[in-house]
């Protein structure tokens, strides 16, 4: 049955002649069922026209010199006529997607004013059947995906000057037109391209996936018809670091929700004028959310730092723990890097078994006799969150050679060993600055054991909250830290050896092997 009644019938019709698809049509007609939507676009022509001849009355159009309305649907059946010939003998209307790009190659169409041919060619199978094969090569690993679009941010005003032409045609029949009343284009353009993709790569639509398919439009015809609100409304585009254009959506709809309507009339055509061209795609992008993948590890040399130690662009040592784990990872999951932890973004193979993942446990442990790794494992990103979140109240064990530049008794080493959770400021160390914020941290040492070696010389057996750094602990760091081992005996001391012998914190669970 065909969607529109007969309180539509006039509206339709001044949409259509003014150069509207009969999907935009549907839209600001109220039509909010998906089925009409995903007939075939000649189809939806054709039953178009069919109802609006039906229309006895003559249609007063408050537009210059319109075109008679047979001639004009006319035009629109021709145009849908020489799409379907094209597809017959074999030619496709849609572009390669090889650089990123895809444009019409059919200039015949009537495109429409509104939607600029968004609700056209771009819902159709075969444009669907190009992205899908950019997706297919891509290489990333999937069960179902989510699809997002982004569109002209001129789409909205030329919604916004349709939207007030129906509501002044709606007013005159005594009707009412809300903003809730009109469907909107993303939701349509979904309903319609959801069941394809589905169909098209097997696997279902899911707002929840990691896996994104995303495109984006644009059409340089009209990129001016946003400018105009930037003169009336200029606090709304404000410039931003990580914005090409002040002329964003969100910027756009907030001058529009600003614009008086007199203003807007003023200033943009309603009906909107129809383009020459249909929009184009600038690109197609695939991208996957981040994989974590957690452990124990234990290191095994003192000079191995835990992240790349890089000041001024020169490597300072050969390799860190960072690197010995997650070059391995890297190179499985096919992923990039996110710097200090072991995030896998944008991974192309998320599957492994358990097997997979011990034998790749076992080539970490087999590339370097300085770390060993045990209870390699994928986690969710809420268990990285709940690791963060008691990241204050674990507690890390050391043990630590020190020295002092004071000849020392056993006597004098004994007071460390009944203090108890001893609270220290420290100001980041000089050591770290350049690639820690400058900041004064609160930390708390929970107990300290002592072992006499010499005069000079003695062992310290530290349990401290996590976070808490060690070296400056001891020789205070140019008085940077404050109390220190130093200043406690009043000496000069320093750290020759340093051990983590635990960390104190059940995560992630233990496997077995």
């Amino acid at each position: 049955m065909f969607p529109l009644t007969e309180e539509n019938k006039h509206v339709a019709q001044l949409l259509l002649s003014t150069g509207t698809c009969p999907r935009c049509i549907f839209r600001f007609c109220g039509v909010d069922f998906h089925a009409p939507y995903k007939l075939p676009y000649k189809e939806l022509l054709n039953e178009l026209q069919k109802f609006l001849e039906t229309e006895k009355d003559e249609l007063i159009l408050e537009v210059p010199n319109p075109p008679p309305k047979k001639i004009r649907l006319q035009e629109l059946e021709d145009g849908i006529d020489r799409i379907d010939n094209l597809s017959q003998n074999g030619e496709a209307k849609v572009s390669n997607i090889e650089d990123g790009h895809i444009a019409s190659k059919n200039s015949n169409l009537n495109v429409c004013n509104v939607c600029l041919g968004i609700l056209q060619e771009f819902c159709e199978k075969e444009f669907i059947k190009k992205v899908c094969q950019k997706v297919e090569a891509s290489g990333f690993e999937f069960t179902n995906l989510v699809f997002s679009v982004s569109f002209p941010p001129q789409l909205s005003v030329r919604e916004h000057a349709t939207s007030l032409l129906v509501k002044q045609e709606m007013g005159k029949q005594s009707l009412s037109l809300g903003r809730n009343d009109i469907v909107q284009l993303k939701e349509a353009y979904k309903w319609i391209t959801h069941p394809l993709f589905s169909e098209e790569l097997g696997v279902p639509i899911d707002g929840k996936s990691l896996f994104e398919v995303s495109v984006v439009f644009a059409h340089p015809e009209t990129v001016e018809d946003c400018h105009f609100l930037r003169a009336i409304c200029p606090e709304c585009f404000k410039p931003a670091k990580n914005k090409q254009s002040v002329f964003t959506r969100m910027a756009v709809m907030k001058a529009l929700n600003k614009i008086k309507e007199e203003d807007f009339r003023k200033q943009f055509p309603c009906p909107p004028n129809s383009p020459k061209a249909v929009c184009t795609v600038l690109e197609i992008e695939c991208a996957h959310g981040a994989v974590f993948v957690a452990g124990r590890y234990n290191k095994y040399s003192r000079n191995l730092p835990q992240t790349p130690w890089i000041i001024d662009g020169e490597r300072k040592l050969e390799s860190s723990v960072e690197e010995l784990i997650s070059d391995h990872l890297l190179a499985v999951f096919k992923a990039e890097r996110r710097p200090f932890a072991i995030e896998l973004v944008n991974p192309h193979r998320v599957h492994f078994t358990s097997q997979e993942i011990k034998e790749l446990q076992q080539k970490i442990n087999n590339s370097s006799n300085k770390i060993q790794v045990r209870d390699l494992q994928l986690v969710t990103r809420e268990a990285i969150g709940h690791m963060k979140e008691g990241e204050e109240e674990k507690t890390k064990s050391y043990s630590a050679l020190i020295w002092t530049n004071k000849a020392i008794q056993k006597k004098d080493i004994e007071f460390l060993n009944d203090i108890k959770d001893l609270k220290i400021d420290q100001k980041t160390p000089l050591r770290v600055l350049h690639r820690r914020p400058l900041a004064v941290r609160t930390r708390i040492i929970h107990s300290m054991e002592t072992r006499y070696v010499d005069e000079h010389h003695f062992h310290l057996y530290l349990k401290t909250q996590a976070g808490t750094y060690i070296k400056e602990f001891v020789h205070g760091d140019f008085g940077r830290t404050k109390p220190n081992i130093g200043s406690l005996m009043n000496v000069t001391a320093d750290i020759l050896e340093l051990d983590v012998e635990s960390v104190d914190v059940d995560w992630p669970p233990a496997l077995d092997d």
